[in-house]
């Protein structure tokens, strides 16, 4: 098993005012799968996905990633975890304007503390994967939205994280690029990249090869609505 949440809770808020994001959350999750968690603005799936990527804490029950318990970690240490397994995609792209295509891919290797020319040639080859061969020196205002996020992708893939976990991924984009980042989560599972996609398109969702459903931070198997016989 490559992750397991046991009994997850996370509350907002103090005193008298605290807002249940999260509702004793179980998921566990192996090597290769690929998995969207549907549910609807303010469900709790963002602070899941938070969770997931090491971003934000628990306030009760226990994260265990790759075989080690990650709930007790220091920053310095969830700050490894997510550099070293975890790729991150979201829906704003978040690619630095300044930097060309090129650059926002090599980022993460900076941190790994990769040469310039290494981490160069890695994100080059990188975004040739993406089908962005010929646009490395590009800024991101001169790329379209489904080129930004295989930008994103690129830089997410970099460092081969064991994870991808992706946020909307497709919700600023038309249907056909969304349809070109589906194929390319696809092909990234595939070459056993696992993948949890967070979204509130049935469409979106279906590309994945388990789907659940998350409302009032409760978590489920299944789309809302569905039978729970199999």
């Amino acid at each position: 098993m490559l992750l397991e949440l046991r009994n997850i809770c996370r509350n907002y808020g103090s005193g008298q005012v605290v807002v249940p994001a999260l509702r004793n959350v179980n998921l566990q999750v192996n090597e290769g799968e690929y998995i969207a968690i549907m549910g609807p603005s303010g469900s709790g799936k963002t602070t899941l996905m938070n969770i997931l990527g090491c971003l934000d804490r628990a306030d009760e029950g226990t994260y265990s990633l790759d075989g080690i318990d990650i709930s007790g970690m220091d920053d310095a240490k969830l700050s490894d975890v997510r550099l070293n397994k975890i790729g991150f995609v979201f829906q704003t792209f978040q690619l630095l304007a300044g930097e060309t295509a090129l650059e926002n891919v090599a980022l993460p290797l900076i941190y790994a503390g990769v040469k310039k020319a290494e981490r160069l040639a890695k994100a080059e080859e990188a975004l040739k994967k993406v089908g962005l061969g010929e646009r490395i020196h590009f800024y991101p205002n001169q790329l379209s939205g489904g080129q930004k996020q295989r930008v994103a992708i690129a830089r997410a893939m970099i460092n081969n994280p064991r994870i991808l976990l992706a946020d909307e991924p497709t919700g600023a984009l038309d249907q056909a690029s969304g349809r070109q980042v589906m194929e390319l989560f696809s092909q990234l599972n595939e070459e056993g990249t696992t993948v949890i996609m967070i979204t509130h398109d049935a469409n979106v969702a279906a590309n994945a090869r388990r789907i659940m459903t998350i409302v009032d931070g409760r978590l489920s198997e299944g789309e809302a609505g569905d039978s729970d016989e199999e």
